[in-house]
């Protein structure tokens, strides 16, 4: 093999060609290769080599090539070729996620070829793949494939399976079941500290910093340009990621979150946006709306945009993931002086802690009926897991000076750290048959690094690493971790029932139109009232109904 330094680090454009037919770009010879059994010899290679073509949402094609190098042709596919003898051959589908399943659909009603193994994203469209038949069941093949240690990780997730089980059978597996980071209140320190504040613990307290961040000059230009808190409500109020207000509903709801079906004391599943608990917070969102204490356009902004009011120096709290630190770092080539710090989200009243969306896996692999090589598969993909694990060829990541780099005795994973420095490095993790590379449990990295346990596997040393480069994002994941228990996954993960077919995307809209009207004054808070009762008459009853006798059938 090539010495992974021989490897071009120049970032370098490329055309990316794709079209209906997603069984790849390889030759008929290597596309009919995956259909035949493939056989592994003493070394533990397939030789000869086979081929697996898989689908990649175009615009998860992240990394930076080298010249002549491609999806299909980089330093992760060759090594997956000469250590395993399996070639990934990729056809990249669509723009976003919505062109990338309409793609999907295109096949699956016309006369093309899945690939062999491909990424669904929508539960719907699961059914949909299900319901064709060109599918497989893969039970018998988790059973006999599956490396032990992958199993352990899937057993802590089963309610993952529930969107690709029918009838007792399983139709796939979710692309690489973690916990996902938690999001935390991330803050800009020094307007604190200049104006003598504290993190708000609860709504009341938080209530009076974004009032003195916007009232009282936090930033010392003698002008009033800066506001409170930054969030996003071009979606339910909820986004699970970053500039995510959920934590200020859930201060008056709990456990019943806008957007996500939780249980009840009863064990049926609720549905969280027509708590009553959320009429009390969109009054105080109003309130701080009209005040200007908020983001005035959040209606209308996505969450990476909501996020970048940070960045640029006009909001000093909004809710995010800890590697959101990373993202608004440039705050201070506008305020040079900006300190970011990350704490817990508030409290609810009663002193008992808010919730936030957990989100476990994205995704879920499945598989073409016809594909023979699932031994294969699952040795390509415990194999992605070794960085994970600390184990085989990935003790400390995947390639040296592409995600990490030795430097003398010491290994480094900031690639301006590197020797030579490379920027904008290709990212092996990307160039696989998921989005990123797996983890088993990120939160914890962090909690040992800050204890100071030995780091074994690649993701320990990097998050001990980063107590070195970023500390303000890894406390971030320290305080994710200890606040792990409030987050919720959503307890409905299934097909759409039938009256959500017909009623939900109006529903939908009825419940972003209200929450948005009250915000920005446009309803009084009791149109929440009416919202309710309306969402209840219009469908809303029966499919709470449909979603408990689905809960039943799959707990």
């Amino acid at each position: 093999m090539k010495s992974k330094k021989q490897f071009s680090r120049e970032a370098a454009s490329f055309v990316l060609i794709f079209g209906l037919v997603l069984t790849g770009c390889g030759s008929k010879k290597d596309r009919d290769s995956s259909r035949e059994a493939a056989v592994m010899n003493e070394e533990g290679r397939y030789d000869p080599a086979i081929t697996i073509t898989i689908a990649k949402q175009l615009d998860e094609n992240a990394g930076r090539y080298g010249d002549g190098e491609d999806i299909n042709k980089n330093p992760m596919t060759e090594l997956a070729e000469e250590k395993l003898g399996i070639k990934m051959d990729t056809a990249l589908l669509g723009g976003d996620a919505d062109n990338y399943d309409t793609k999907l659909r295109l096949a699956l009603t016309g006369s093309e070829k899945l690939p062999d193994v491909f990424p669904v994203y929508g539960t719907q469209m699961i059914a949909d793949m299900i319901e064709s038949g060109r599918v497989k069941a893969i039970d018998d093949d988790i059973e006999k494939y599956m490396p032990d240690r992958l199993k352990e990780i899937y057993d802590k997730y089963p309610q993952s399976f529930y969107p690709v089980t029918k009838d007792g059978k399983t139709y796939g597996i979710a692309c690489a079941p973690a916990l996902t980071e938690g999001e935390v209140m991330i803050v800009r320190q020094d307007w604190l500290d200049k104006l003598n504040l504290k993190a708000p613990t609860n709504m009341d307290e938080f209530e009076s910093v974004i009032k003195a961040f916007t009232e009282k000059d936090p930033d010392g230009n003698g002008k009033k340009d800066t506001y409170g808190f930054a969030y996003t409500g071009n979606g339910l109020y909820n986004s699970g990621w970053v500039a995510d207000p959920v934590s200020l509903f859930s201060a008056n709801t709990g456990k019943h979150i806008p957007g996500s079906w939780e249980e009840d004391e009863s064990g049926k599943l609720t549905y969280g946006s027509i708590d009553e608990g959320n009429k009390k917070s969109l009054e105080r969102l109003a309130d701080w709306h009209a005040n200007g204490w908020t983001f005035q356009e959040a209606a209308a902004t996505g969450a990476w945009d909501a996020m970048n009011q940070f960045t640029e120096g006009k909001a000093g709290i909004f809710i995010g993931r800890p590697w959101a630190v990373d993202s608004v770092r440039d705050v201070t080539s506008v305020a040079p002086d900006a300190v970011i710090k990350t704490y817990p989200n508030i409290l609810q009243d009663n002193g008992e802690p808010t919730y936030q969306t957990a989100e476990t896996n994205d995704g879920w692999l499945m598989f073409n009926k016809d594909f023979s090589n699932m031994e294969a598969f699952f040795t390509y993909y415990d194999w992605m897991y070794d960085a994970a694990f600390g184990t085989g060829d990935f003790q400390y990541g995947y390639l040296e000076n592409y995600d990490y780099d030795v430097v003398g005795d010491k290994v480094v994973f900031d690639s301006t750290l590197f020797d030579p420095p490379v920027t904008d490095p290709f990212m092996p993790g990307k160039s696989t048959v998921l989005k990123n590379a797996p983890a088993i449990d990120t939160m914890q990295d962090y909690a040992d690094a800050k204890e100071g346990k030995e780091a074994k596997s690649s993701t320990q040393m990097r998050a001990a690493a980063a107590f070195e480069t970023a500390p303000d994002t890894a406390e971030g994941y320290v305080v994710a971790h200890e606040h792990r228990d409030e987050q919720l996954p959503n307890l409905f993960n299934g097909e759409p029932t039938d009256t959500m077919k017909k009623n939900w995307e109006q529903l939908q809209t009825m419940e972003k139109q209200v929450y948005t009207n009250i915000i920005y004054g446009k309803e009084s808070p009791d149109a929440f009232d009416d919202f309710v009762r309306d969402w209840k008459a219009q469908g809303g009853d029966e499919i709470t109904k449909e979603v408990n006798e689905w809960y039943k059938s799959v707990k």
